[in-house]
This record gives C-alpha cells, structure tokens and sequence, in this order.
C-alpha cells in the first residue's frame, strides 16, 4: 500500500474520529450520550426495526443493545411492540417524548458539521458530501 493510500485512510478514520469527540463535546451539558443518539437517530430512520437488526447496524452485541432500549423504555424515549411474524421477537418504535432529543441531536449534528466543513465553499461542501457518500457506497458492495 503506497504512503498515500495509508494517509488517505488515517486521514479518514482520524476525521470521523474528531467529529464523533467533537459531536460529544458539544453534548457537555445534555443527558445525551453519543451511544444513546446513535439508537435514536437509526431508530427515527428505521422505525419498526427488531431490536436484533438494530444491533447490527448500529455494530454492537444485542445484549448491549438490550440495554440500552431498556433504559430508552424506561424513561418513555422508545417502546417495545411485538413482531406480528415472530411472538419471540420485538419491533422497536421512538414515542413523541423522543422528539426533543433528537431536536437536540439535529441541533449538536448541524454544529459539528459546519465547524467540520468551516472556510468551504457551498461548491466545496457539495463535493466532499458526494465523494464521501460515493465512498460508503464502494465499500457497501464488499
């Protein structure tokens, strides 16, 4: 692999890196965890998701997930239905007390991306969101 490559890497791993302990930073003073936005944000995105699909999107063990849609349960964020195909299995589903934190992650989420993409042109801005996205999508196909 030429140096370029390797840098092209780091470079990528390390940018995800900041923004996540940027995205965690701006959080200081909210309830909020960047594990318990992560639920929330693929939840919004995939309602109705069972909580073993969740935990493979979201790249953790499900009992950890187990956990953490207990405690989300636990404070009226999401709710449990059970999976008309599967009597063993649960459908998850964000209640409207969701709403205000993921206002509050929208809000964090437009921060950091603003201080990330800062001195850009809209054109520049454009063009690493379509190359970034281009880049997910070459590596999905593995």
């Amino acid at each position: 692999m030429a140096l370029s490559e390797i840098s092209f890497t780091l470079l990528l791993a390390d940018a995800a890196r900041q923004m996540r302990h940027s995205f965690v930073a701006t959080l200081h003073n909210s309830p909020l965890t960047l594990a318990r936005a992560r639920v929330l944000i693929h939840l919004e995105r995939n309602e109705g998701i069972r909580q073993v699909a969740l935990a493979e999107l979201l790249e953790i063990q499900p009992m950890t997930l187990v956990r953490m849609i207990d405690q989300l349960a636990s404070e009226g964020l999401v709710e449990r239905r059970p999976d008309p195909a599967d009597r063993r299995a649960h459908r998850l589903y964000l209640t409207e007390s969701a709403r205000p934190q993921l206002e509050i992650i929208a809000e964090v989420g437009v921060a950091v991306r603003e201080k990330a993409l800062a001195g850009m042109t809209e054109a520049e801005r454009a063009q690493t969101i379509a190359l970034l996205e281009r880049i997910c999508r070459n590596l999905a196909t593995e």
